[in-house]
């Protein structure tokens, strides 16, 4: 139910990016992705507390291909998805020392 909720929220909150369920990843599968912003975003119950050592081996694997990785409780999905969502958005958005993409202003005057 929550892995439901989170992929609903994911397409009504970006509709502008496409998002996968379950899109393999070398030998592992993220819960989602977004290959265009190359970010995964993992759905985590109760079995994920017993299986930390697994969870930090698959994330170093799926980020040495180039994601970042976000994890998110299911409890903290069914209870606080704005939040969750704010997360995410906040991944997406480009920080100041990643700029956004798309070509850099001439300087004042060149190129006219």
């Amino acid at each position: 139910m929550p892995e439901q909720l989170l992929w609903r929220a994911l397409r009504a909150s970006f509709p502008g990016l496409r998002w996968r369920r379950q899109m393999p990843i070398g030998p592992y599968f993220a819960d989602f992705a977004c290959f265009a912003e190359r970010l995964v975003v993992e759905a985590d119950g109760g079995q994920h507390a017993e299986a930390l050592a697994y969870d930090a081996t698959r994330t170093r694997f799926i980020e040495r291909q180039g994601y970042r990785v976000l994890r998110f409780w299911n409890n903290d999905i069914v209870e606080s998805m704005d939040g969750v969502i704010a997360s995410i958005s906040d991944a997406l958005s480009p920080s100041p020392s990643q700029p956004a993409a798309g070509p850099l202003p001439l300087p004042g005057g060149e190129g006219i």
